[in-house]
């Protein structure tokens, strides 16, 4: 199975921490150049300096805010100004806070569809085109099991993955006859600060503790744990390789079997 991916260089967002940095790690162990890019600095060159270097790679990180896309976008152009390519992208960034749809203010709506699908729609618009020059992409989104089975609080969230879903089965499309392929990673309660703070807003809601609420959740998936952020990398990781070129518009639940549909 080829999954090398050496002289590739992959650009992994929300890298600094969680399933990012997981990502990152494992994109690394296969060869590629990573180029790490989150909105805190300080954090992200401690980050870049863990990544397993084989011995001629060349990792960087860029920073920039996703509730600034105008700074994304200055940010990436003027990456690929410079001559850079990116074969491998990552899309990941933390989702919105939970609560009920019919309780969420239209500008929740707009946040969340900025920080997602806008930046998600800069960066690739900025990359496709040195894909297209290799005959080689890759672009992850990391969305959310939501995608299949909306969850129970989690309004905005649960309406801006599913447009995010949508947005790259459409890419997918339109650019496999380039030898780029679009899917999606649907990761499951992960061991995460994104799920320490919901389970930690759970439990406070409801007067229980912490970890009756996370048992309670547990039960719920049939391997019976959380991930870990590692095993959410490793799936996104194959879907960037060589073996995985005739994969393409796939959503990819990583859940240990919590989502109860096909």
């Amino acid at each position: 199975m080829n999954l090398d991916l050496k002289q590739k260089t992959a650009i992994v967002c929300g890298s600094s921490q969680g399933i990012g940095f997981a990502a990152a790690v494992e994109l690394a162990e296969l060869g590629a150049n990573v180029v790490m890019l989150a909105r805190n600095s300080a954090r992200l060159a401690e980050s870049v300096a863990k990544l397993p270097n084989l011995g001629s790679q060349n990792h960087s990180y860029l920073v920039a805010d996703f509730a600034q896309p105008e700074q994304l976008k200055e940010t990436i152009t003027g990456w690929t100004g410079q001559g850079n390519v990116a074969e491998i992208l990552i899309n990941n960034t933390g989702g919105p806070p939970g609560g009920l749809a019919i309780d969420a203010q239209t500008d929740e709506f707009i946040s969340a569809f900025t920080n997602h699908l806008i930046c998600n729609q800069i960066l690739v618009q900025a990359l496709v085109p040195g894909m297209k020059e290799k005959s080689y992409g890759r672009i992850v989104n990391v969305i959310s099991t939501s995608v299949k089975q909306p969850l129970s609080n989690l309004g905005v969230s649960n309406t801006i993955r599913g447009a995010v879903g949508n947005w790259a089965k459409t890419l997918a499309n339109e650019l496999g006859q380039f030898g780029i392929t679009v899917n999606n990673v649907l990761p499951g309660a992960t061991n995460t600060a994104r799920l320490e703070s919901i389970l930690k807003t759970k439990s406070e809601k409801t007067g229980r503790t912490y970890e009756d609420v996370a048992d309670e959740m547990k039960a719920s998936i049939p391997a019976g744990r959380f991930a870990d952020a590692a095993e959410v990398g490793s799936a996104i990781a194959f879907l960037t390789s060589p073996a995985a070129s005739y994969i393409n518009g796939i959503n990819v639940p990583v859940d240990g079997g919590r989502t109860k549909c096909l």
